[in-house]
């Protein structure tokens, strides 16, 4: 890790020369020269070396002695030769390219020092895995899972739940979008929800054509599709906020019970929907299928209030195994989605991981994060559930988020942009800007609209690199170079 570069032979006959030669005459005593006033370094600024094993060289030139450190240790120092100092380079085993410094400082004062950038690149042959709940799923859903986890190193995916069907204007134009009529781009995930396909409620069967319609329409172009399942009560009849029985999620899972033939009958509908959801190539439409969210709150009959931890786990493995093993549903990715409005300090990972069904039955993170203005909860939560993501390795995303009927002129840049940059975010969704023509007085909006205070922040947000609409994206139903999915 030394070089040691000697004084030149030459300089030192030169000195020698000198003192000989004077004469007895006296003269004023000059100023010597030090390196601290007259020392020049130039070094190479990056050098890129091949993946394996190997040595490699920087170019130097000095006047002074100096030594070479490697600031990472996959980088070891070799020697000098002449204006080269060398180094060994160990193997990068890795599907992405890493980086390391190197630094020269001169010996007598380690303060004056200049660094090289050392890129090593990736090694083709290594291909990193990912792992679905459905070991059979189609191509395509595989393809969307690995780019899920891709596009989270260069930033992330917005969202709006129900945008292609309608916004605060307008209701069921084909081709209308809240937020293409401000940026002039579609988002790059269009969330729906399911649960009116398999409860069957009144009146869905004509919504239920639309919403095809529009699923469609976003997965041709490319777009990433997400549903959640605001389900009525199969035991009561209530909708999806009857809490008033803590026995639902029991009766679904005793054999022979009617509220279980109810249910079983929901979930066929589930898969005769997504068996039969094909874009315009004839290929089925993968779906990022987020059941039973914010499980961690009290107002669902599958919540904390109803359910014990494992009816619940248990209810969450009967529905996969179902789909997956009965119906044969192969284009579902299944996402989790705990509710996660607060700071939660030291428990954020219990919270985040709140009835874990098992890592074999989830396979992508999400939270809904309704905190309104409390950017600091919004914040550590992302970064929280980002690191969780990582040790897991199933990608994750903001499933619903918003602040309902804001005014702030600078939400987008403060309050998304600023929490999602440098976390590994797959996507960050909007809820649903409801359908309300003239009637400015209902305020349930959560996302941008033509009119809202918040036009120019959002074109702000949408012209940063870090975020990917409908035409930043690459094609997320095709295998990305370097990954595997099982």
């Amino acid at each position: 890790m030394k070089k040691i570069m000697s004084i030149s032979t030459l300089a030192a006959a030169i000195v020698m020369m000198t003192a000989m030669s004077c004469s007895e005459e006296k003269h004023e005593p000059q100023e010597t020269p030090t390196p601290s006033k007259t020392r020049t370094m130039t070094v190479q600024e990056s050098v890129e070396v091949d993946h394996n094993a190997g040595s490699f060289c920087i170019e130097v030139e000095a006047n002074f002695e100096y030594w070479a450190d490697p600031q990472v240790k996959w980088i070891k120092y070799d020697r000098i030769e002449g204006g080269k100092v060398w180094f060994n380079v160990e193997a990068n085993s890795q599907t992405s390219p890493r980086e390391g410094k190197v630094k020269f400082a001169d010996i007598k004062d380690s303060y004056f020092c200049k660094y090289t950038t050392v890129t090593q690149k990736a090694d083709p042959s290594v291909k990193f895995t990912l792992s679905l709940a459905d070991k059979n799923a189609t191509a395509e859903t595989k393809a969307l899972y690995a780019n899920l986890w891709k596009i989270a190193e260069d930033g992330f995916m917005f969202g709006h739940h129900d945008d292609l069907w309608y916004g605060r204007y307008w209701y069921n134009e084909p081709g209308n979008s809240d937020t293409k009529a401000v940026c002039g781009d579609y988002p790059g995930v269009f969330s729906v929800d399911f649960g009116a396909i398999m409860d069957a409620r009144s009146g869905s069967e004509e919504e239920n054509k639309i919403r095809r319609r529009v699923i469609i329409e976003a997965y041709d172009r490319g777009e990433v599709i997400t549903a959640c399942c605001h389900l009525n009560n199969p035991l009561t009849g209530g909708d999806s906020w009857d809490n008033s029985r803590n026995d639902v999620v029991k009766s679904i899972l005793t054999e022979g019970s009617a509220t279980r033939r109810t249910y079983i009958q929901w979930l066929d509908r589930c898969a005769e929907f997504a068996n039969n959801l094909r874009g315009t190539d004839g290929k089925l439409i993968p779906i990022i299928f987020r059941p039973y969210h914010e499980h961690t709150q009290t107002w669902s009959w599958w919540g904390s209030k109803c359910t014990t931890e494992d009816e619940f786990i248990r209810f969450w493995r009967f529905t996969v195994e179902y789909l997956r093993d009965t119906k044969g549903v192969r284009n579902f990715i299944y996402a989790i989605s705990p509710q996660m409005d607060e700071d939660y300090g030291s428990t954020v990972r219990d919270r985040l991981t709140f009835r874990w069904p098992g890592d074999d039955y989830v396979d992508f993170l999400g939270m809904d994060c309704y905190h309104y203005s409390w950017k600091a909860a919004f914040k550590s939560n992302i970064i929280a559930m980002s690191a969780l993501s990582r040790e897991k390795k199933k990608p994750c995303g903001v499933t619903e988020t918003g602040p309902e009927g804001f005014n702030w002129r600078d939400y987008w840049t403060t309050h998304i942009l600023d929490c999602a940059k440098g976390q590994k975010l797959s996507f960050i969704v909007m809820w649903r800007n409801k359908y309300v023509g003239s009637n400015e007085a209902d305020r349930h909006f959560y996302s941008v609209y033509p009119g809202h205070e918040s036009e120019d922040d959002f074109r702000t947000m949408y012209a940063d690199p870090a975020t990917f609409f409908s035409n930043d994206l690459p094609q997320m139903y095709a295998m990305p170079e370097g990954y595997d999915v099982k």
